[in-house]
């Protein structure tokens, strides 16, 4: 999802840097930041999950050691979802920057 995020972002540079900009593509430009809206509060619960199961491995470490073995795992994928979803949600308010200057080089 990052790749295509990213690859969207630098077709609508490219078009903005060129003034290519019409209505359609600024309907399609709506249309593609409320998909990326999902995706991104998709992987939002998924975090919050992995988080929530960490702290219960956490809490089952104090009984016995060998749940530690298992939160550090779960930290592992935590630490990963967490990069992925800052990504995302960078690359989703970049694309409310390029809306905004799309609107206002359209004037």
């Amino acid at each position: 999802m990052k790749k295509y995020l990213y690859n969207y972002i630098d077709e609508i540079d490219n078009l903005i840097n060129n003034n290519k900009i019409n209505k359609d593509i600024i309907d399609n430009h709506l249309i593609k930041i409320s998909f990326f809206q999902h995706e991104r509060l998709i992987h939002l619960l998924v975090t919050l999950f992995y988080a929530f199961i960490f702290l219960i491995f956490m809490g089952l470490g104090f009984i016995h050691y060998i749940f530690f073995i298992i939160d550090v795992i779960l930290l592992i994928f935590l630490i990963c979802y967490i990069i992925h979803y800052f990504k995302l949600e960078y690359g989703v308010q970049y694309l409310y920057r390029q809306y905004d200057k799309m609107k206002k080089d359209r004037k």
